[in-house]
């Protein structure tokens, strides 16, 4: 996707009755966000009925579990081309149309590698709302506003795997405490992969009732519908010639994106692009997403019951949020580098002390505990780890990439990070089910190290970027 300019200062202030208005349309759009979110951490819940239902074992849930990741890399790899096909509503009307359709398909398979193709399919609209969300919030909002409603997106992100893991609690609930549980005509599982349904109607339709971003409808040559739309987003007191006359002057002076453009350094890649990738890949890591993807049948498998484990998920949902705020408020202050520094610190220590917990699992089978005192560390750590990510890897990865690339690049590289991401995230997800039933101290000592290395690849080849123009760092 293409980059633009900044309109200038004077359009940065808006009446409060414009500001309600291009408010609404961003959170409209960052409802994409929140079923990011939701769908990728729905699956936590439903992993232990779904091994029931089919009768898999931990190779296989691995694969239905992180089938979605690829879709998602799939779908981040196009979404910015075809926005620029076919319009920035349009794909959001796409990402609303998959993630329904994948709701459904996924609550009714019939086999296992079904509910992998549902989940895939599920897996590109997640990619398409990765990056369709964020990129018109930035296109319509005004300069002054820009930075608190581009945040909506992270904020929906983080609200849609805590609001997952609610309703997987209270499903659960209504069906006994169990997701292999009957409830009414279906299992609790399916109930849990369907209820994306309903806040994907909802994007779809409150997505067909904002404006079109002025930026493709320039690039379209559709002046006439962009003015409307500016009218439409900044009231009808809009200067929409001057606006439009911007988003003109700014799309000629655009670089296209080329891949080619990041070769150049003795390693191959320009430094800078390997500093991304590194930061992309050890986000991933350090093993964050098996909290949100398995964090139910990690707990029950030391013992702790089903309700219980689906309640703890909600609290390290609810600790992601706290954790997100925190990252939010320091981010600014203490710097992007010191966050990350600090934030790699804290999660080696708390899944260093969850791999010790968890080394005095005993049993097999159904009868399979761990002693209280371990136990209770293994929680705090838990708890503690999704706390320092949040609080730092969680925001300040997407804060870098968008701040540390020359401006030549930027496009491209952020393209090339985010693919990298996506790939290390299902490279954790598959591999963390065989594992872990190897051994699952071995698991975190493994993301602990990750975790010191994060620290180290920090300290020594990423710059920081805190008060640097965008594109100013090479």
């Amino acid at each position: 996707m293409t980059l633009t300019r900044p309109p200038s200062p004077a359009a940065s202030s808006l009446p409060t009755p414009a500001l309600g208005r291009v408010t609404y349309i961003a959170a409209v759009a960052a409802i994409g966000g929140f079923l990011f979110g939701y769908d990728s951490a729905v699956i936590n819940g439903a992993v232990t009925g779904i091994q029931h239902h089919f009768d898999v074992g931990t190779s296989q849930t691995g694969t239905i579990v992180a089938v979605a990741l690829l879709g998602s890399a799939l779908g981040a790899s196009v979404a910015g081309r075809l926005a620029e096909r076919v319009g920035r509503l349009r794909v959001m009307q796409l990402a609303a149309t998959l993630f329904t359709v994948s709701a459904l398909g996924s609550a009714l398979p019939f086999a296992a590698w079904d509910l992998g193709a549902w989940r895939f399919a599920g897996g590109i609209a997640i990619g398409l709302a990765s990056l369709i969300g964020p990129t018109y919030i930035a296109e319509v909002a005004p300069p002054a506003y820009r930075g608190r409603l581009a945040s909506f997106q992270q904020a929906a992100i983080v609200l849609g795997i805590t609001a997952s893991q609610l309703v997987n609690w209270a499903i659960a609930k209504g069906a006994g405490g169990r997701s292999e549980g009957a409830l009414g005509p279906l299992d609790a599982w399916q109930w849990m992969l369907m209820t994306a349904f309903v806040p994907a109607v909802v994007y779809f339709v409150l997505a067909s009732r904002i404006p079109e971003s002025p930026h493709y409808l320039v690039s379209a040559g559709r002046l006439a519908a962009a003015g409307a739309a500016v009218r439409d987003i900044e009231g009808p007191g809009a200067d929409e010639d001057t606006r439009i006359a911007e988003i003109t002057q700014a799309l000629r002076n655009t670089h296209k994106p080329r891949i080619r453009d990041l070769f150049g350094g003795r390693a191959g890649l320009l430094p800078v692009v390997w500093a991304g990738i590194g930061l992309a890949v050890f986000q991933q890591l350090v093993g964050i997403n098996v909290i949100f993807y398995y964090s139910s049948v990690l707990w029950q498998s030391v013992g702790i019951e089903q309700s219980s484990s689906l309640l703890i998920s909600l609290s390290t949902s609810i600790i992601n949020i706290v954790g997100t705020v925190v990252a939010v408020l320091l981010i600014d202050r203490v710097g992007r580098k010191p966050l990350a520094l600090a934030g790699s610190v804290g999660m080696a220590v708390s899944l260093g002390l969850a791999a010790w917990a968890f080394s005095y699992k005993t049993g097999t089978g159904d009868d399979i505990g761990i002693p209280d005192t371990q136990g209770t560390v293994a929680l705090v750590a838990a708890h503690a780890f999704v706390f320092f990510f949040a609080a730092s890897w969680g925001v300040v990865l997407w804060v870098m990439v968008g701040e540390m690339f020359p401006l030549r690049i930027r496009a491209a590289a952020i393209s090339v990070a985010t693919a990298f991401n996506w790939i290390a995230n299902w490279a954790v997800t598959e591999s963390f089910p065989p594992i872990s039933e190897w051994n699952l101290s071995a698991s975190y000592s493994i993301y602990a190290a990750f975790a010191v290395l994060s620290a180290v690849f920090v300290a020594v080849v990423v710059k920081e970027t805190k008060g640097t123009r965008l594109g100013e760092t090479d």
